[in-house]
């Protein structure tokens, strides 16, 4: 195998791939990744077994081949050469791989690629296209409140449902639940319920872009996410989803109505006064404000009013974890939101028609 490329598509292939890389397995070839020449393109992929990562970019190849090189040193070899140089890489007799750039020559051991473990292959027959920058939206809108719980196994992902032409995503930690539905923009025969893990939700979205489309496929037990230039294959995790429907409050009379920008701040401010063991902020809620406080014993105290529109006929007070609403205010888009609650011990919900809904539980206040 002989083949040429430039540094910076070979150097951004490696970074697309190198979060999966892991380098404590009992199992020394997953410390490499496979490389592989074709007459006009080069491929990278790197796998924990779990979750693989394949990046394509364009080649010019004298020789075809393949071979697995240690990641680490790989990544490093490259990374440090200048930038805008070409980079001629061949393998020898013994695996020894030699990387020419410049002036600048290295040699390291890799190992055949019969040693490193296949990538499965996908059928058609169950797959789905959809935009990117929807994708990820949507992703953006839920992996926040997956669980890091590994006790309670089906929800350390999301919940991801197709059926006829709407996709939805859905994750939940047990405190607090996020749903998005969108539109496909042609109805599909796929129908499927499958949970994807948080890190392979984390590996998509950092792989997606904001234009173009995104091929998604299923078998019985993984997930293919293929883009141009790249695809995700993931396992999937084996169980069944809580009904999320059954914990979606009915729309409520008392909405609030607040600028987000001005919550979010509000809510970053007060929050730096709780602690691991305090974690619950106070809301007073009145007709056209509302008071958000925090109140630390040997600490301090934070204090800020924030302007609304409340329809409700009677003031209250609620407490809630601060971090609950700035993980989602700062994936909305919108500039007003609107917050239903009922009273003190019900959920509140930030919902936006059908296509979002966010729900949280209230803490109590001491």
């Amino acid at each position: 195998m002989e083949f040429t490329l430039e540094r910076e598509p070979l150097l951004l292939s490696i970074q697309n791939v190198q979060n999966v890389i892991t380098q404590k397995s009992s199992l020394p070839i997953l410390s490499n990744v496979l490389i592989e020449a074709e007459t006009d393109k080069f491929s990278i992929t790197a796998t924990d077994l779990d979750i693989g990562i394949c990046s394509t970019i364009p080649s010019v190849a004298s020789e075809a081949g393949s071979i697995t090189v240690p990641a680490k040193k790989f990544f490093d070899i490259i990374r440090s050469l200048p930038d805008g140089e070409i980079v001629n890489i061949s393998i020898k007799k013994g695996n020894i791989v030699l990387i020419k750039s410049g002036r600048a020559n290295f040699k390291i051991h890799g190992l055949p690629k019969e040693d490193f473990p296949e990538l499965p292959l996908f059928k058609d027959k169950d797959s789905i296209t959809m935009k990117q920058s929807i994708l990820k939206e949507m992703f953006n809108l839920t992996d926040f409140a997956i669980s890091k719980d590994d006790t309670r196994h089906v929800l350390t992902g999301v919940l991801f449902s197709v059926k006829g032409d709407t996709i939805s995503v859905i994750a939940t930690d047990g405190r607090r639940m996020a749903v998005v539905n969108k539109k496909l923009d042609k109805k599909t025969l796929v129908e499927r319920n499958v949970i994807i893990p948080l890190k392979t939700v984390q590996e998509v979205k950092r792989l997606l872009a904001d234009d173009g489309n995104v091929i998604i496929q299923f078998n019985e037990t993984q997930v293919l996410f293929s883009m141009t230039g790249c695809f995700v294959i993931s396992r999937l995790i084996e169980g069944e989803f809580p009904d999320y429907n059954k914990v979606i409050p009915s729309k409520s009379s008392k909405i609030i109505k607040v600028m987000k920008d001005d919550f979010l701040s509000a809510a970053r401010r007060v929050s730096i006064f709780t602690e691991p063991d305090s974690q619950a902020i106070r809301m007073d809620i009145q007709k056209t404000k509302i008071t958000i406080s925090k109140n630390t014993p040997y600490l301090g105290e934070a204090r800020e009013e924030v302007k609304i529109d409340y329809t409700g006929d009677s003031d209250m007070g609620i407490g809630f974890n601060p971090r609950y609403f700035i993980d989602v205010l700062k994936n909305l888009q919108e500039e007003e939101i609107t917050f239903e609650i009922n009273d003190p011990s019900k959920p509140g919900v930030i919902r936006k028609g059908d296509e979002y809904i966010y729900v949280v539980l209230p803490m109590q206040l001491v």
